[in-house]
Protein backbone atom coordinates (compact mmCIF):
# COMPACT_ATOMS: atom_id res chain seq x y z
CA UNK A 1 0.00 0.00 0.00
CA UNK A 2 1.43 3.36 -1.13
CA UNK A 3 1.46 6.42 1.71
CA UNK A 4 -1.52 8.63 1.91
CA UNK A 5 -0.40 12.21 2.51
CA UNK A 6 -2.13 13.83 4.63
CA UNK A 7 -2.16 17.67 4.09
CA UNK A 8 -0.82 19.46 7.46
CA UNK A 9 -3.39 21.48 8.51
CA UNK A 10 -6.08 18.75 8.57
CA UNK A 11 -7.99 19.35 11.88
CA UNK A 12 -8.93 16.92 14.56
CA UNK A 13 -10.72 14.62 13.69
CA UNK A 14 -9.16 14.04 9.94
CA UNK A 15 -12.21 12.72 8.25
CA UNK A 16 -12.32 16.46 6.33
CA UNK A 17 -9.00 15.52 4.63
CA UNK A 18 -9.29 11.93 4.26
CA UNK A 19 -12.70 12.45 2.41
CA UNK A 20 -10.79 15.32 0.47
CA UNK A 21 -8.22 12.99 -1.17
CA UNK A 22 -9.87 9.21 -0.22
CA UNK A 23 -10.74 8.86 -3.89
CA UNK A 24 -7.14 9.75 -5.24
CA UNK A 25 -5.26 8.03 -2.84
CA UNK A 26 -6.98 4.48 -2.62
CA UNK A 27 -6.93 4.42 -6.61
CA UNK A 28 -3.19 5.00 -5.96
CA UNK A 29 -2.64 2.74 -3.04
CA UNK A 30 -4.65 -0.17 -5.56
CA UNK A 31 -2.39 0.51 -8.28
CA UNK A 32 0.95 0.13 -6.50
CA UNK A 33 2.82 2.41 -9.41
CA UNK A 34 5.36 4.53 -8.88
CA UNK A 35 4.82 7.15 -11.02
CA UNK A 36 1.35 7.81 -9.81
CA UNK A 37 2.81 7.96 -6.03
CA UNK A 38 4.25 10.84 -6.79
CA UNK A 39 1.10 12.29 -8.57
CA UNK A 40 -0.30 12.22 -5.09
CA UNK A 41 2.34 14.12 -3.53
CA UNK A 42 2.07 16.44 -5.91
CA UNK A 43 -1.36 16.59 -5.23
CA UNK A 44 -1.28 17.37 -1.90
CA UNK A 45 1.86 20.08 -2.02
CA UNK A 46 -0.62 21.82 -4.09
CA UNK A 47 -3.15 21.92 -1.43
CA UNK A 48 -0.33 22.35 1.58
CA UNK A 49 3.39 22.62 1.26
CA UNK A 50 3.68 20.26 4.08
CA UNK A 51 2.85 16.51 3.59
CA UNK A 52 2.16 13.64 6.43
CA UNK A 53 1.77 10.14 5.17
CA UNK A 54 -0.11 7.94 6.81
CA UNK A 55 -0.22 4.08 5.77
CA UNK A 56 -3.62 2.99 7.08
CA UNK A 57 -6.73 2.72 4.68
CA UNK A 58 -10.20 4.48 6.73
CA UNK A 59 -11.92 2.13 4.53
CA UNK A 60 -9.76 -1.19 6.82
CA UNK A 61 -10.73 -0.44 10.09
CA UNK A 62 -8.76 -3.08 12.70
CA UNK A 63 -11.07 -5.21 15.39
CA UNK A 64 -10.64 -3.77 18.89
CA UNK A 65 -8.49 -6.66 20.15
CA UNK A 66 -9.21 -7.65 24.00
CA UNK A 67 -7.05 -5.04 25.81
CA UNK A 68 -7.73 -6.09 29.05
CA UNK A 69 -5.50 -9.31 28.51
CA UNK A 70 -2.60 -7.16 28.26
CA UNK A 71 -1.05 -5.90 31.53
CA UNK A 72 2.74 -4.21 30.47
CA UNK A 73 4.40 -3.78 27.16
CA UNK A 74 8.09 -3.83 27.43
CA UNK A 75 9.57 -1.85 24.22
CA UNK A 76 13.24 -2.20 23.51
CA UNK A 77 14.63 0.60 20.71
CA UNK A 78 18.31 1.75 20.13
CA UNK A 79 20.72 4.53 21.74
CA UNK A 80 21.76 6.40 18.29
CA UNK A 81 19.71 6.72 15.22
CA UNK A 82 18.77 10.53 15.81
CA UNK A 83 15.92 11.96 15.80
CA UNK A 84 14.07 8.30 15.64
CA UNK A 85 16.05 6.69 18.75
CA UNK A 86 18.72 9.01 21.05
CA UNK A 87 19.32 9.62 24.70
CA UNK A 88 18.09 12.98 26.01
CA UNK A 89 19.73 15.34 28.23
CA UNK A 90 18.24 13.93 30.74
CA UNK A 91 19.75 10.24 30.04
CA UNK A 92 16.23 8.49 29.22
CA UNK A 93 15.06 7.32 26.00
CA UNK A 94 14.02 10.37 23.43
CA UNK A 95 13.17 10.31 19.88
CA UNK A 96 10.51 9.50 17.36
CA UNK A 97 10.16 6.09 17.72
CA UNK A 98 9.80 6.78 21.84
CA UNK A 99 7.33 9.55 21.24
CA UNK A 100 4.87 6.71 19.33
CA UNK A 101 5.34 4.01 21.68
CA UNK A 102 4.41 6.31 24.62
CA UNK A 103 1.33 7.67 22.50
CA UNK A 104 0.23 4.00 21.56
CA UNK A 105 0.92 2.57 25.54
CA UNK A 106 -1.64 5.74 26.10
CA UNK A 107 -4.33 4.10 23.47
CA UNK A 108 -4.05 0.59 24.46
CA UNK A 109 -4.22 1.96 28.57
CA UNK A 110 -1.30 -0.17 29.97
CA UNK A 111 1.61 0.30 31.13
CA UNK A 112 4.70 0.50 29.23
CA UNK A 113 8.72 0.62 29.82
CA UNK A 114 11.30 1.79 26.91
CA UNK A 115 14.23 0.79 27.04
CA UNK A 116 17.36 1.03 24.94
CA UNK A 117 20.12 -1.27 23.51
CA UNK A 118 22.53 -1.45 21.16
CA UNK A 119 20.82 -2.15 17.85
CA UNK A 120 22.68 -5.40 17.19
CA UNK A 121 21.30 -6.83 20.71
CA UNK A 122 17.44 -6.07 20.21
CA UNK A 123 16.73 -9.49 18.36
CA UNK A 124 18.24 -11.66 20.81
CA UNK A 125 16.33 -9.60 23.95
CA UNK A 126 13.20 -10.23 22.37
CA UNK A 127 13.92 -13.90 21.54
CA UNK A 128 15.08 -14.37 25.35
CA UNK A 129 11.98 -12.92 26.90
CA UNK A 130 13.95 -9.66 27.96
CA UNK A 131 11.24 -6.95 26.10
CA UNK A 132 7.83 -7.45 24.06
CA UNK A 133 8.07 -5.08 21.05
CA UNK A 134 10.73 -3.58 19.16
CA UNK A 135 10.38 0.35 18.57
CA UNK A 136 14.01 0.94 16.45
CA UNK A 137 13.22 1.71 13.02
CA UNK A 138 13.32 -1.64 12.17
CA UNK A 139 12.85 -2.77 8.44
CA UNK A 140 10.60 -5.11 7.21
CA UNK A 141 12.11 -8.09 5.47
CA UNK A 142 11.81 -11.36 4.37
CA UNK A 143 15.15 -12.79 6.66
CA UNK A 144 13.07 -11.29 9.32
CA UNK A 145 9.96 -12.05 9.25
CA UNK A 146 11.46 -15.32 9.65
CA UNK A 147 12.37 -14.20 13.52
CA UNK A 148 10.07 -11.87 14.45
CA UNK A 149 6.31 -11.24 13.64
CA UNK A 150 5.63 -7.15 12.30
CA UNK A 151 2.74 -4.55 13.36
CA UNK A 152 1.51 -2.83 9.78
CA UNK A 153 4.09 -0.41 8.65
CA UNK A 154 4.34 2.67 10.61
CA UNK A 155 6.31 4.73 8.14
CA UNK A 156 8.81 3.89 5.42
CA UNK A 157 11.88 5.23 3.59
CA UNK A 158 10.98 6.84 0.67
CA UNK A 159 13.37 7.50 -2.50
CA UNK A 160 12.91 11.18 -3.63
CA UNK A 161 14.73 13.44 -6.70
CA UNK A 162 16.19 16.83 -5.08
CA UNK A 163 17.52 19.55 -7.72
CA UNK A 164 18.66 22.95 -6.98
CA UNK A 165 15.91 25.42 -5.76
CA UNK A 166 16.03 27.38 -8.76
CA UNK A 167 15.20 24.34 -11.00
CA UNK A 168 12.70 23.23 -8.93
CA UNK A 169 10.11 20.24 -10.80
CA UNK A 170 6.43 19.59 -9.36
CA UNK A 171 6.51 15.96 -10.73
CA UNK A 172 9.28 13.86 -11.95
CA UNK A 173 8.75 11.62 -14.93
CA UNK A 174 11.22 9.30 -16.92
CA UNK A 175 10.60 11.33 -19.86
CA UNK A 176 11.57 14.47 -17.67
CA UNK A 177 14.57 13.51 -17.23
CA UNK A 178 15.60 12.74 -20.56
CA UNK A 179 19.55 13.68 -20.96
CA UNK A 180 19.57 15.16 -17.59
CA UNK A 181 22.59 14.44 -15.07
CA UNK A 182 21.20 12.82 -12.30
CA UNK A 183 23.15 11.07 -9.57
CA UNK A 184 22.86 8.32 -6.62
CA UNK A 185 25.02 6.38 -4.68
CA UNK A 186 27.05 3.03 -6.55
CA UNK A 187 25.69 -0.11 -5.57
CA UNK A 188 22.22 1.25 -4.45
CA UNK A 189 18.66 0.34 -4.39
CA UNK A 190 18.09 4.12 -5.87
CA UNK A 191 21.04 3.53 -8.47
CA UNK A 192 19.26 0.38 -9.76
CA UNK A 193 15.85 1.77 -9.68
CA UNK A 194 17.26 4.87 -12.12
CA UNK A 195 18.96 1.95 -14.46
CA UNK A 196 16.05 -0.04 -14.41
CA UNK A 197 13.22 3.30 -15.12
CA UNK A 198 15.02 6.54 -15.88
CA UNK A 199 16.93 4.78 -18.74
CA UNK A 200 16.93 8.01 -20.86
CA UNK A 201 18.73 10.02 -17.71
CA UNK A 202 22.32 10.19 -17.51
CA UNK A 203 23.56 8.44 -14.53
CA UNK A 204 26.42 9.65 -12.00
CA UNK A 205 27.43 7.20 -9.67
CA UNK A 206 29.18 8.11 -6.30
CA UNK A 207 30.69 5.97 -3.29
CA UNK A 208 29.03 8.57 -0.25
CA UNK A 209 26.36 10.93 0.47
CA UNK A 210 28.67 13.44 1.19
CA UNK A 211 29.97 13.45 -2.22
CA UNK A 212 26.46 12.99 -3.86
CA UNK A 213 25.44 16.25 -2.57
CA UNK A 214 28.53 18.09 -2.80
CA UNK A 215 27.70 17.45 -6.69
CA UNK A 216 24.12 19.12 -6.55
CA UNK A 217 25.77 22.08 -4.80
CA UNK A 218 28.26 22.43 -7.40
CA UNK A 219 26.17 21.54 -10.24
CA UNK A 220 28.01 18.63 -11.37
CA UNK A 221 24.79 16.93 -11.82
CA UNK A 222 20.71 18.10 -12.41
CA UNK A 223 19.04 15.88 -9.99
CA UNK A 224 20.66 13.30 -6.63
CA UNK A 225 18.10 10.66 -6.14
CA UNK A 226 18.55 8.68 -2.62
CA UNK A 227 16.79 8.31 1.16
CA UNK A 228 14.25 10.59 1.28
CA UNK A 229 14.58 11.28 4.86
CA UNK A 230 18.25 11.55 5.46
CA UNK A 231 17.81 14.33 2.55
CA UNK A 232 15.06 15.96 4.24
CA UNK A 233 17.59 16.71 7.37
CA UNK A 234 20.45 17.49 4.72
CA UNK A 235 17.24 20.17 3.15
CA UNK A 236 16.67 21.73 6.52
CA UNK A 237 20.40 21.75 7.66
CA UNK A 238 23.16 23.97 7.21
CA UNK A 239 25.18 21.55 5.26
CA UNK A 240 22.91 22.12 2.20
CA UNK A 241 23.30 25.67 2.15
CA UNK A 242 20.05 26.12 1.17
CA UNK A 243 20.74 25.48 -1.92
CA UNK A 244 18.63 22.63 -2.97
CA UNK A 245 14.43 21.15 -3.01
CA UNK A 246 12.84 17.76 -3.37
CA UNK A 247 11.23 18.03 -7.01
CA UNK A 248 8.06 15.52 -7.66
CA UNK A 249 6.87 13.24 -4.58
CA UNK A 250 7.88 10.00 -3.28
CA UNK A 251 8.76 6.67 -4.60
CA UNK A 252 7.92 3.88 -2.78
CA UNK A 253 8.31 0.70 -4.37
CA UNK A 254 9.04 -2.00 -2.33
CA UNK A 255 11.07 -4.48 -4.62
CA UNK A 256 13.36 -1.20 -4.70
CA UNK A 257 12.46 0.25 -1.26
CA UNK A 258 11.63 -1.77 0.73
CA UNK A 259 8.22 -3.00 2.70
CA UNK A 260 8.34 -0.53 5.25
CA UNK A 261 9.28 -0.15 9.05
CA UNK A 262 7.06 -1.78 11.42
CA UNK A 263 7.56 -3.04 15.61
CA UNK A 264 8.59 -6.21 16.22
CA UNK A 265 7.15 -8.68 18.44
CA UNK A 266 7.92 -12.36 19.14
CA UNK A 267 6.71 -14.94 16.78
CA UNK A 268 3.25 -15.69 17.75
CA UNK A 269 2.35 -12.66 19.90
CA UNK A 270 -0.89 -12.11 17.73
CA UNK A 271 -2.36 -10.15 20.65
CA UNK A 272 0.08 -7.74 21.32
CA UNK A 273 0.94 -7.77 17.22
CA UNK A 274 -3.24 -6.95 16.61
CA UNK A 275 -3.29 -4.15 20.11
CA UNK A 276 -0.22 -2.04 18.19
CA UNK A 277 -2.68 -2.37 14.89
CA UNK A 278 -5.15 -1.16 16.48
CA UNK A 279 -3.36 1.68 18.27
CA UNK A 280 -1.26 2.82 15.47
CA UNK A 281 -5.01 3.19 13.17
CA UNK A 282 -6.29 4.93 16.22
CA UNK A 283 -3.77 7.25 16.79
CA UNK A 284 -3.69 7.95 13.01
CA UNK A 285 -7.25 8.86 12.95
CA UNK A 286 -6.98 10.82 15.73
CA UNK A 287 -4.60 13.24 14.46
CA UNK A 288 -1.51 12.19 16.50
CA UNK A 289 0.68 10.45 14.53
CA UNK A 290 -0.16 13.64 12.43
CA UNK A 291 0.98 16.16 14.83
CA UNK A 292 3.83 13.62 15.85
CA UNK A 293 5.27 13.92 12.96
CA UNK A 294 5.01 17.28 12.21
CA UNK A 295 7.23 17.83 15.28
CA UNK A 296 10.08 15.81 14.20
CA UNK A 297 10.17 16.57 10.69
CA UNK A 298 9.80 20.37 9.38
CA UNK A 299 10.79 18.91 5.98
CA UNK A 300 8.78 16.32 5.21
CA UNK A 301 10.57 13.07 3.55
CA UNK A 302 6.80 12.28 1.22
Amino acid sequence: MLPQIIPSNAGKPLETAIQAVAGLLLAVALSGGPVQAQTVAKSAVEAAPQAVPGFWDPRRRPDRPDLSRLTVIRFLTETDYPPFNFTGPDGNPAGFNVDLARLLCEEIKVTCTIQMRRFETLLDAIASNRGDAIIASLAVTPALRARVDFTDPYYRAPARFVSRRDAVMAEVRPEYLEGKKVGAIAGSSHEAYLKAMFTDAELHSYTSDDALRLALRRGEVDFIFADAISLAFWINGTDSAECCAFSGGPFVESRYFGEGIGIAVRKGNDLLRQSLNWALFRLWEKGRYTDLWLRYFSVSPF
